[in-house]
C-alpha cells in the first residue's frame, strides 16, 4: 500500500519533484566521528590521555623526533630519566622515535601523573596513525588507563583511613 501511495505522489504533476542530487543526499549515511582522535590534513593526529588528576592533549605530526611539553623540550619539563623513558616507551616499541614530533599540552596533577597521561596519549595517537600497532602496545600495557586515584578523606578520620588516636581510659 505504501508503494502505491508513493507511485501516486510521484505521478502527480502539481507536487514538486525531488532532484536526483537531493535524493542522493537524503539516503547517504552521515560519516562516523571518531571518539578519541582527530585527524587533519598534513598527518596531524590529536589524542587525550589521563592519569590521576593530569590531563594531556597530544598532537603528533611527521617530523624529526622532537617532544615538546607546554612549549619546553622533554628534558627540561621532565628532568627525571625515569619519566623520560616512560614517555618514550611507546615510540621506542613502535620504532617511531625519530619519525614523529610530539607536541603536548599538560594540565593538572604532578610529574608522575603527567608522565603517565602523556604515555597513554602517545600510545593512542600511534594507534590512530597505524592500527597494526595495537597488539604490541596492548601487550606492553600502554593502552591501559591506570584508574587508581587518591581516596577521599572521611569525616571523623584524620585522613582517608587514619583514625585519631584511641585511648582506652
Amino acid at each position: 500500500m505504501a508503494d502505491a501511495l508513493a507511485d501516486a505522489l510521484a505521478e502527480d504533476p502539481t507536487l514538486p519533484q525531488p532532484t536526483p542530487a537531493a535524493v542522493a543526499t537524503e539516503t547517504a549515511p552521515a560519516p562516523a566521528a571518531t571518539a578519541r582522535a582527530r585527524h587533519s590534513a598534513g598527518g596531524l593526529i590529536q589524542t587525550v590521555g589521563r592519569r590521576k588528576e593530569a590531563v594531556v592533549r597530544v598532537r603528533i605530526t611527521p617530523g624529526t623526533g622532537a617532544i615538546v611539553c607546554n612549549g619546553r623540550p622533554l628534558e627540561s619539563y621532565f628532568p627525571s630519566k625515569v619519566h623520560q623513558q616512560l614517555i618514550k616507551d611507546p615510540l621506542v616499541l613502535t620504532e617511531r622515535v625519530e619519525a614523529l614530533d610530539v607536541h603536548a599540552n599538560l594540565r593538572g596533577g604532578g610529574t608522575t601523573g603527567q608522565a603517565g597521561a602523556l604515555r597513554l596519549a602517545i600510545a593512542r595517537a600511534l594507534i590512530e596513525l597505524d592500527p597494526d600497532f595495537r597488539p604490541a602496545l596492548k601487550k606492553a600495557g600502554f593502552l591501559t588507563r591506570d584508574a587508581r586515584v587518591i581516596e577521599r578523606k572521611k569525616y571523623g578520620l584524620k585522613k582517608a583511613r587514619k583514625a585519631p588516636q584511641y585511648s582506652k581510659r
